[in-house]
């Protein structure tokens, strides 16, 4: 379910005021592979609620550059909100999800292990409360980069 970021705040206050651990993860989720899929799976393991912040196009493009998204934030929102594990989504729009953290408060965030031993702003303000950080291993071979890699070859994925 798509949440509107002016919501969030009060939405996950709910949450976690009925008891609810909520954890929360971000990226841009452009096409959607096996990798953001077990990812995903992982993260809600830490918890009983995962919100996933959502990259807008704007902010994709500031990270990734002008070819990307391939897929719009609506589509990409709907294809992630429909996966078992995501419980909601919200979009953001910064390079960076500090400010959107700050409204979802979660107790865990989750970041994959190529962030481990990297600065990360998201960190310092969940520890700031007390939450806590996890990283969880990424599946190799499987990233949205190597996905169209393998488009422009004109490879096909085993």
């Amino acid at each position: 379910m798509l949440i509107h970021p002016d919501k969030i705040a009060s939405f996950c206050a709910t949450l976690r005021e009925a008891g609810a651990t909520v954890v929360f993860t971000n990226g841009c989720f452009d096409i959607l592979h096996a990798g953001h899929v077990r990812y995903l799976e992982q993260a809600k393991s830490y918890g009983d609620i995962l919100v996933l912040g959502l990259n807008t196009d704007a902010s994709v493009r500031e990270n990734k550059g002008p070819q990307r998204p391939i897929n719009s934030e609506r589509d990409r929102a709907a294809v992630v909100g429909a996966l078992r594990a995501v419980d909601y989504v919200v979009l953001f729009g910064e390079k960076t999800a500090e400010t959107i953290i700050e409204k979802v408060h979660p107790d865990v965030y989750v970041k994959g292990a190529d962030y481990e031993g990297k600065p990360l702003p998201e960190a310092d303000v969940v520890r700031r409360w007390g939450g806590r950080v996890a990283f969880v291993p990424m599946v190799a071979g499987r990233s949205t980069t190597h996905v169209i890699e393998k488009i422009q070859e004109g490879a096909r994925e085993p």
